[in-house]
């Protein structure tokens, strides 16, 4: 068994009024593919960054060893020229420029301040060949998507001779097909030598590539397991770090079929909108759903079935060019015109993307919890701080939101606490519908559960839900009914009693045949 490349002893990490890391020790082995995971807030991600030097030394106590060498890293430049090179979940590539330009950025092949564009152009075609890239190195990245770019980080990456790859949720935005590729990639750089650590909470991922997982909690490490021994179960990964078994991953729940006689609390019916760029592309074409109160109704799709443009056309027009169709609350029709026509009458949309339309990163928990009803805390058009302040304990506290006060910023949260954030903001709003757009991306099993068991207790209340997700397990696991869709149509509507992974499966795969 080869030795350690990399260890990290007894680091201690904190903030202002939180204790990131406690006493974490961390032992890498050479040309292992080595698993870290834990709960959102673990430390998983400030671990790294103390290892990278985004986190420079001095700013924590303990010992980093690499390659036997103790490390005292001033900034990334530092890490990167020992070969170490993190791939952060939000990717660092500028959209306008070329894919070559954003390989070699900071790293240009150039003499006297000229760039060599031909030497540019030849190593960056063959650094893509490497990560199974056809794209020519002139393309704009602006101009690929995001399964790609996640392998021109890595092609950046192997430009600085990286020893010591670092991927934080690497497939956290990838559709399965992407994650399979880029999870292969990472089984041939480590047959090429690379060390590879790798942040997930995808466990089946975790077991299809890794050799070790080291498990966080509450910033602490728990404890190194052999992935490929018998022992080392999802259930055993789960309870490390959770700190207590998940007898179940769902909460018990009694499916529910609506009230036959009343009227659906949201129907759409006919509902068709074009591309926002290429105005000849219906992205969604003539679907009609329903869903009553009390429902949680699933959508499922593959990547481009239109899930997540239905949901946001129908939330105020928000993606694309209305093309027809109707929308009608409680049996009544409605305008949904614009965002605030579509909040007036009940209708919340949480986002899949958080980050850019679901919060304001650079402002506190508590004046994001009361965005969507500042007229809940306001007089006369001037907000109660005391008030805002006491909506956001009270969400802070049933929400199990992990901040030492309502007055931090979000943009300091995890990324399961940032969703708690999301979901605290719409429930205060006091909808009666609610569309969760992958309302559990890239967050951990723990949190899961207390998000599942939110929008459980929502529908027990009456209110009506759609659910988008990517992951059938969930929407089995969640739903009344779910219906599926591929290009853009509908394709079957499938009760609770007959849904498995392969009959989604086979709905969603359909070639433009609609079920009603």
């Amino acid at each position: 068994m080869a030795g350690p490349v990399l260890e990290m002893r007894s680091i201690v990490k904190t903030f202002p009024g939180v204790k990131a890391l406690s006493d974490v020790t961390l032992t890498v082995r050479q040309g292992e593919v080595h698993a870290i995971c834990g709960e959102n807030g673990a430390g998983k991600s400030t671990l790294m960054k103390v290892l990278s030097g985004v986190h420079p030394h001095g700013s924590y106590q303990g010992d980093i060893l690499f390659e036997g060498e103790e490390c005292h890293f001033r900034d990334i430049r530092a890490s990167e020229h020992r070969g170490i090179v993190i791939i952060h979940q939000e990717l660092a590539l500028v959209p306008f420029l070329s894919i070559a330009e954003n390989i070699f950025l900071g790293n240009e092949h150039a003499t006297r301040g000229l760039i060599n564009w031909n030497e540019t152009l030849r190593h960056g075609t063959e650094l893509l060949r490497r990560v199974g890239l056809s794209d020519h190195p002139e393309t704009r990245v602006a101009d690929i998507g995001v399964g790609k770019q996640q392998l021109v980080e890595i092609a950046k990456a192997l430009s600085k001779k990286v020893k010591l790859l670092i991927l934080d949720e690497p497939t956290a935005a990838l559709n399965d097909e992407d994650s399979g590729k880029l999870l292969d990639l990472i089984l041939e750089l480590k047959n090429q030598g690379i060390t590879c650590i790798i942040i997930s909470h995808k466990l089946n991922e975790i077991r299809r590539v890794a050799d070790s997982v080291t498990i966080l909690r509450d910033g602490r490490s728990i404890e190194t397991l052999d992935v490929k021994a018998p022992e080392t179960t999802e259930e055993r990964i789960i309870s490390g770090m959770v700190g207590r078994d998940l007898d179940h991953r769902f909460p018990e729940r009694t499916p529910h079929e609506g009230e036959p006689e009343a009227a659906p609390a949201l129907e759409i019916r006919g509902w068709t909108v074009f591309h926002p760029i290429d105005q000849q592309r219906k992205v969604v074409d003539d679907v009609s759903i329903n869903v009553r109160r009390g429902e949680i109704v699933g959508i499922a799709g593959l990547m481009g079935a239109g899930r997540t443009e239905l949901a946001m056309s129908v939330f105020g027009r928000s993606y694309g060019r209305y093309a027809g169709g109707t929308v009608l609350k409680d049996g009544q029709e409605i305008r949904t015109k614009s965002v605030a026509e579509a909040v007036g009458h009940g209708i919340a949309y949480v986002t899949e993307d958080r980050k850019h339309y679901g919060l304001n990163l650079i402002d506190t928990i508590n004046r994001n919890i009361s965005l969507a009803a500042l007229n809940k805390v306001s007089q006369r058009g001037v907000v109660d701080e005391h008030e805002e302040r006491q909506v956001a304990e009270r969400f802070r506290k049933s929400m199990n939101i992990k901040a030492p006060t309502v007055f931090e910023p979000v943009g300091k949260l995890s990324g399961g606490n940032q969703q708690k954030v999301v979901l605290s903001k719409w429930i205060f709003a006091g909808p009666e519908v609610l569309i969760l757009d992958e309302p559990t991306r890239g967050i951990d099993v723990g949190a899961k559960y207390e998000i599942y068991t939110v929008i459980d207790q929502l529908a027990a209340e009456g209110k009506a839900v759609v659910f988008i997700s990517s992951e059938l397990p969930e929407l089995l696991g969640m739903c009344d009914r779910i219906y599926t869709m591929a290009a853009g149509r509908l394709t079957g509507e499938v009760p609770r009693a007959e849904a498995t992974q392969e009959v989604l499966m086979r709905q969603m795969t359909k070639d433009k045949e609609v079920t009603r």
